[in-house]
């Protein structure tokens, strides 16, 4: 009987510490997100991350957080983070339910003209139009951030400017990173007297890691702002000096061509893609509809099946790049000045004849993939981060210089670096440019007009609600990035963490090589080698800063290939 009794505990056991937790937890991914439940900030620059975590903390919403980030950001990230630049918002309201896409690119000055940078040899003048006052289009970042704040967020300019404030007029203690950075980037950030100044000592030594950065005239202007608004830096002080500065030098930017600048909210593009929304940034971005058209391209194909970085999968994604770009070429530009066919790009029977298109075992020559080519540079080091509050809202933003630092040209007295984005445009239509790539007329220089770009800020909907909050810096990259980014969590079910940080890959279209992040298996190069791929092993690849909204939980990460960047829930 005892033995009975036993054998039939033994039983019991068994049965119920198989239904039991493992005694040691087995996380599936190398690679785990920061979790929060109140609100979240990822950023490429941990002190303006903790400001729009602050912003958070004091009740601000996603809004205002966001552009308190974007201030600070113009004093802690100054190759990237900006006064002087221009970029897009994308923005959803969970009470109205309603998503907004706000475009404050820069804008061409009045007296621009399509020849403009074309020298007396018939050839692009690159000097003129990367590295002096002719290269800045009318900056847009402030118009912009206030623009959001004033018509969706709930606190004042000078709330949500006071830490960038404190920043720039009390300093704060340089990294290595950025004290490597202004050092190695003496001879761009001595252009201007002004920015010799700012960045270097009296004796024009280099500042130290853990030396103290001080901006008292960047520290001005945002002073200026928070008091007056916009007017202030379109109209006011910061516009004079704008002015007298590029009349001095040799600039274009007018007194009217600061009062006239105008920011647009424009219909964000969307497509369906397996069981999510893709909500993106339209024209003049080129990003958001590249993005749906690859998509409607690899819907078509079982890439979890493939296997995530196969060769199969990666093959099939080079070949809906080319496509892609080949289109961006031809049809992109300022939707106030040319016609986009966004309906065509976006179509689904289109994205399957392009599918149809691609053969599984040999990649097709860009030569064979029309039409022509316009992929005008930008900078690897744009900035994005993306924020989300307690209340459902949610803020995708990504803002530039351009080059790194602009142009490298402080505005005398203001603090701060003006951008060069008028090398976007095409400069000489038709002629290749110094990257060897060619230009379109969709792209051509006009007064007004505001230049193509890659940036991609972008949201993911799912049953409705904000699923993912994605965007990256990297220039023409850009949109490949935020696919992948896209792809690893819809198709390869990683976490956001593990999707920030798996390598990735990039072609667009010319020249015909397909960029390789270290990581990737050697024997899956080789089968890309053999289907025809000619391989490149490039820098890294964009800068993720992502947020994912599931069961009521804030996951999020910065992407591990720039240091610096910090994600921040609470």
């Amino acid at each position: 009987m005892l033995r009975k009794m036993l054998s039939l505990l033994l039983i019991v056991y068994c049965s119920v510490s198989w239904s039991e937790p493992a005694a040691i937890i087995d996380h599936q991914s190398i690679f785990h997100p920061v979790v929060g439940q109140k609100g979240m900030v990822s950023s490429q620059e941990a002190l303006a991350t903790q400001v729009g975590l602050d912003i958070l903390r004091q009740g601000g919403n996603a809004v205002d957080s966001a552009v308190a980030v974007g201030f600070a950001l113009a004093v802690t990230l100054p190759k990237a983070g900006n006064l002087g630049g221009g970029g897009f918002m994308l923005l959803h309201l969970a009470e109205e339910q309603k998503t907004i896409a706000i475009d404050y690119r820069e804008m061409a000055p009045l007296a621009a003209s399509r020849d403009m940078f074309i020298a007396s040899d018939g050839n692009v003048n690159t000097d003129l139009a990367r590295k002096s006052f002719r290269s800045a289009g009318v900056p847009g970042t402030v118009a912009g951030l206030l623009h959001a704040l004033g018509k969706y967020g709930t606190m004042t300019p000078a709330e949500v400017i006071a830490p960038a404030i404190k920043l720039a007029d009390q300093g704060f203690v340089l990294s290595h990173e950025l004290a490597d950075e202004l050092k190695s980037r003496r001879n761009q950030l001595s252009r201007s007297k002004a920015g010799k100044a700012i960045f270097f000592k009296a004796d024009g030594s280099a500042y130290k890691a853990g030396e103290r950065f001080v901006q008292k005239d960047l520290a001005w202007s945002l002073k200026q702002i928070a008091k007056h608004g916009s007017k202030a830096f379109y109209e006011g002080a910061i516009a004079k000096k704008i002015v007298k500065d590029s009349k001095r030098n040799g600039g274009i930017i007018t007194k009217e061509d600061m009062a006239n600048y105008v920011v647009k909210e424009r219909e964000p593009v969307r497509s369906n893609y397996r069981n999510v929304e893709v909500v993106s940034m339209p024209p003049p971005s080129s990003g958001g509809i590249h993005v749906i058209q690859m998509l409607n391209i690899l819907e078509n194909y079982d890439l979890a099946a493939m296997g995530h970085n196969s060769s199969d999968y990666l093959h099939v994604l080079a070949e809906s790049m080319k496509y892609a770009y080949a289109d961006r070429s031809e049809y992109l530009g300022d939707p106030d000045f040319v016609d986009v066919p966004l309906t065509l790009l976006s179509d689904k029977a289109y994205g399957k004849r392009l599918a149809e298109r691609i053969n599984p075992n040999q990649a097709r020559p860009s030569d064979e993939i029309k039409p022509g080519a316009d992929i005008p540079y930008e900078s690897h080091d744009t900035t994005h981060y993306s924020i989300a509050d307690s209340h459902g809202n949610v803020v995708s933003n990504t803002y530039t210089l351009n080059f790194s630092y602009g142009s490298g040209i402080v505005v005398a007295g203001a603090g701060f670096l003006l951008n060069n984005e008028m090398d976007d445009f095409s400069a000489k239509p038709g002629s290749p440019n110094a990257f060897g790539l060619l230009g379109g007329s969709a792209n051509a220089i006009e007064a007004r007009k505001r230049p193509l770009s890659s940036m991609t800020p972008t949201l993911v909907f799912k049953d409705g609600h904000p699923y993912l909050v994605v965007g990256s810096p990297g220039g023409s990259k850009i949109i490949n990035v935020v696919l992948q980014q896209i792809l690893n969590v819809v198709d390869h079910g990683m976490n956001i963490a593990e999707a920030s940080s798996v390598p990735r890959i990039h072609h667009q279209w010319y020249p015909d090589v397909l960029n390789v992040e270290r990581g990737i298996s050697p024997d899956t190069l080789k089968l890309l080698e053999h289907k025809g791929h000619a391989l490149e092993q490039t820098r890294v690849l964009g800068s993720t800063q992502s947020i994912m909204i599931d069961n009521n939980l804030l996951y999020g990460a910065s992407d591990p290939r720039r240091p610096g960047a910090k994600t921040l829930a609470h």
